[in-house]
C-alpha cells in the first residue's frame, strides 16, 4: 500500500494544508497538487459524494502523488467500509463526542487486531493481485489515518478519553457545528467559541495528538500553527474567491 504522507508528516511534527473537495471534479484535485497542497479531503458528509465519485478522485490524488481521505457521512461500518475500499488513506468521523465514538470508527477502519474492517480484494488492496491479503491488511493498519472531528461542545468533556483511543490518528476542529452546538451558529470568532477551541487545540497537543482546524486564510492557517495546529483545511471556493478578489482589487480605481 502507498505510503500516507500525511499521517508521515503529522506524526513526525510537520503539517499539511489540504483543500475539502466538495464536488467530483478530478482536475480540481490536480490543480491543488501541483499548487502545493499535501493532501484533499473529498466530502462525502456535505458534499453528498458517491463512492464511485470517491474512487475517482482518490485516482487523481494518487496520480497527483498527494494523500486523499474522505468526510463520511456517518459514524456507521457499511459506509466507512465502502469509501476506503476506493484506496482513500484515511477518513474524518463527523460528530465525534465520546471515546466510544473513536472505537467505532477505528473498528471499521482498521483491519485485525486493531479493528474488524472487511478484507477482500477491492481496488485498496490491490484487487488481490499482489501479494498476500494479509500482507496488504498489516501495510494498510500501518498507512490508515483515523481523524475524530470534535463538533459539539459536549465533547469537550470526553478530550482526555477520546485522546487516549489507541488507533486514532489525529483529531480536527469544525467551527461551524461547534459555534452552532453553543448557540452562536456561525460565530466562530465570538470569545467562548474561540475558547473552546482553544482548548481543545491546547488539550489535544499536551496530549501528543495532532489537531486540525479550518483555516479560510493564509494568515489564519499561520495563527493556528502558532497554537500547534498542523492539518489545515480550507474550502476551494474560499481559495478561488480570494483570488478572483485579489486580480479585481487593482482595478476597482480604474
Amino acid at each position: 500500500m502507498r505510503k500516507n504522507e500525511l499521517k508521515a508528516r503529522l506524526q513526525s511534527g510537520g503539517w499539511s494544508a489540504g483543500a475539502i473537495i466538495p464536488v467530483a471534479d478530478e482536475q480540481l484535485v490536480e490543480v491543488l497538487a501541483i499548487a502545493g497542497f499535501g493532501h484533499v479531503m473529498i466530502d462525502a458528509e456535505h458534499g453528498h459524494m458517491s463512492v464511485r465519485e470517491t474512487e475517482t478522485l482518490v485516482r487523481a490524488a494518487e496520480a497527483a502523488g498527494i494523500t486523499a481521505i474522505v468526510r463520511v457521512s456517518a459514524n456507521q461500518e457499511d459506509v466507512i467500509l465502502r469509501h476506503l475500499d476506493t484506496g482513500a488513506q484515511g477518513v474524518v468521523i463527523p460528530g465525534v463526542a465520546t471515546a466510544d465514538d473513536v472505537r467505532r470508527a477505528v473498528r471499521a477502519s482498521y483491519y485485525h487486531p486493531l479493528g474488524e474492517r472487511g478484507l477482500a480484494g477491492t481496488r485498496a488492496a490491490r484487487f488481490g493481485l499482489e501479494g498476500s491479503l494479509g500482507e496488504y491488511a498489516r501495510s494498510a493498519n500501518e498507512q490508515m489515518l483515523v481523524n475524530g472531528l470534535i463538533e459539539d461542545v459536549k465533547a469537550i468533556e470526553h478530550l482526555p478519553e477520546i485522546l487516549k483511543v489507541e488507533g486514532l490518528s489525529s483529531i480536527s476542529i469544525g467551527p461551524a457545528d461547534l459555534s452552532q452546538s453553543m448557540g452562536r451558529p456561525g460565530e466562530r470568532n465570538h470569545p467562548e467559541v474561540k475558547e473552546a477551541i482553544d482548548e481543545i487545540i491546547r488539550r489535544a497537543v499536551e496530549a501528543g495528538v495532532p489537531v486540525g482546524l479550518n483555516s479560510p486564510t493564509g494568515q489564519d492557517a499561520k495563527a493556528a500553527y502558532d497554537q500547534g495546529v498542523r492539518m489545515f483545511s480550507v474550502s476551494p471556493w474560499a481559495l478561488l474567491a480570494g483570488a478572483a478578489r485579489a486580480y479585481l482589487e487593482p482595478l476597482g480605481e480604474a
